[in-house]
């Protein structure tokens, strides 16, 4: 519930983040430079398996959690290589950078590359704060502390908006870049190092640089390194092949995305988030069977929950991106187009969440590579589908080879799970149950909101009651069709939470 509460504070204010961006850049090439400035980095995050360093550091401090001297040995061990790696090729990345977007973005103009090489190498810089908080946030995932790490992307994103309403009246993307770049170093590093330091962490001195903790963590973190899955390059590919699409293109992708990840980040990062450090602790204990039982139920909990949201996404896309988006230099014909790409992107939702609790459950057995194939796998099916898709249907198609892949990733962890676990029945349930009744509300959410909005250009005020009436009938027509089909999960989840 911490994880829940926190990642819905920072999609909240993503959202408003995306609010300010359409208002102030809208669906212009600043806002494409703005979403395509973060692709290299976050590349670079990636490949240094930034975004896995908590899940490889966790069951190495878990494991020493009794001994005080060790643990923070084995913190220093890794931790001063990969701050070492990270910086060095932070710099040659920043001195190469005007190349680098040269040959990556095609479609962009000499004097649009040059700012783009310009903004991105601001953000460079914030992907070293990105790592290193990573491995602060380890230590207080391993001491079953939640709350400080949920802040990290609170105070990004609160960073992003200052910094664009600073400099709203240039309409540049600028601001906004200076401020991921604060945000990112006052809550990704400084606010995460002091929640470490509360929990106590020190600097080990003479700590060998062959400790056995750096061996372990780069037999864990390798895979990770060495494949990059189609879930953790997803936005990545949408930037790219966005360009492909026109001016605007990758922004309206981006608007689209960003409400779409609000259900995704409440459900299924929270989900495999928290459920992670109770995984890793009960597989190193032994409790192989209790392991299983966590596993089959956090499953079930995710599909039920995220298929109730894609209805709900679904049925209101709409007046929702009416709501967030058209003001400023985001106009009506932008909002139909959104909500198209909105409602294809609601789809993929409970693949979201199973793909997150799926590579959990492998990591937490430390088998890394299981999901980096898979993911490797997905990813190398995924290149070619967003350009046929592209070719086919325009810009739909890029948010429909993303759905698509993701859905992909997501089978494939689950067959590869299943092949050695038993519990594939009640899953297979759930998902049938979960998916008829999602239909269902999906359709009378939409046949609702539609009797609401049936003039062309509706009020803010017949926006909001679509959205309200939408709730209340996903809600009830979801969760009453759910248990008549012999569902228990909903009803078990509130007990749970009550």
């Amino acid at each position: 519930m911490i994880v829940s509460v926190g990642i819905l504070a920072s999609r909240a204010l993503g959202f408003l983040r995306a609010i300010a961006l359409a208002a102030i850049l809208g669906a212009t090439r600043q806002a494409d430079l703005f979403q395509d400035a973060f692709t290299i980095p976050d590349i670079l995050f990636y490949l240094m398996a930034g975004g896995f360093l908590s899940i490889t550091l966790i069951p190495i401090l878990t494991r020493h959690l009794d001994d005080e001297r060790e643990k923070w040995r084995s913190f220093v061990a890794v931790v001063r290589p990969v701050a070492f790696g990270m910086v060095g090729l932070t710099l040659i990345a920043m001195v190469l950078a005007r190349p680098i977007v040269g040959a990556v973005f095609r479609e962009f103009s000499p004097s649009e590359l040059d700012q783009l090489a310009h903004l991105m190498r601001i953000v460079f810089p914030a992907q070293i704060f990105f790592v290193l908080g990573s491995l602060f946030m380890a230590v207080q995932y391993a001491h079953k502390r939640f709350f400080i790490p949920v802040l990290a992307p609170v105070i990004y994103n609160l960073g992003i908006i200052v910094g664009g309403l600073v400099t709203a009246s240039t309409s540049s993307a600028d601001g906004f870049i200076w401020g991921a770049l604060a945000g990112a170093a006052v809550g990704n590093f400084g606010l995460q190092w002091y929640g470490a330091h509360r929990l106590g962490l020190r600097w080990e001195r003479d700590v060998p640089w062959n400790h056995p903790a750096l061996k372990e963590y780069l037999l864990l973190a390798l895979p990770l390194m060495l494949g990059q899955s189609v879930a953790v390059l997803d936005e990545q590919l949408l930037r790219v092949f966005g360009q492909l699409a026109g001016t605007g293109a990758t922004g309206l992708l981006a608007y689209s995305r960003r409400l779409n990840m609000l259900p995704v980040g409440m459900i299924a990062q929270a989900a495999g988030v928290a459920a992670y450090p109770f995984l890793a602790s009960l597989f190193s204990q032994g409790r192989r069977a209790e392991f299983n039982a966590t596993v089959t139920r956090a499953l079930q909990y995710g599909i039920v929950a995220g298929c109730g949201a894609a209805a709900a996404v679904v049925g209101a896309a709409l007046p929702a991106v009416r709501l967030a988006y058209q003001r400023g230099q985001f106009g009506p014909e932008d909002t139909l187009i959104a909500s198209g790409l909105l409602v294809i992107y609601a789809v993929s939702i409970p693949f979201w969440a199973a793909h997150q609790l799926y590579a959990r459950a492998f990591y937490a057995q430390r088998r890394m590579w299981v999901p980096v194939g898979v993911g490797t796998a997905a990813t190398v099916v995924a290149v070619p589908l967003y350009l046929w898709f592209f070719h086919l249907w325009g810009l739909g198609g890029i948010a429909l080879a993303s759905t698509v892949s993701i859905i992909l990733y997501s089978v494939g962890l689950g067959v590869a799970w299943h092949m050695r676990a038993t519990a594939w029945r009640p899953i297979v349930a759930t998902w049938w149950r979960s998916t008829v009744a999602g239909v269902v509300a999906g359709y009378a959410t939409w046949g609702v909101v539609r009797l609401i909005t049936r003039t062309d250009i509706p009020g803010v005020g017949a926006s909001l009651a679509a959205v309200g009436a939408g709730a209340v009938v996903v809600a009830v027509v979801y969760s009453g069709l759910s248990r008549l089909l012999g569902g228990r999960e909903l009803t078990d989840l509130l007990g749970r939470a009550g």
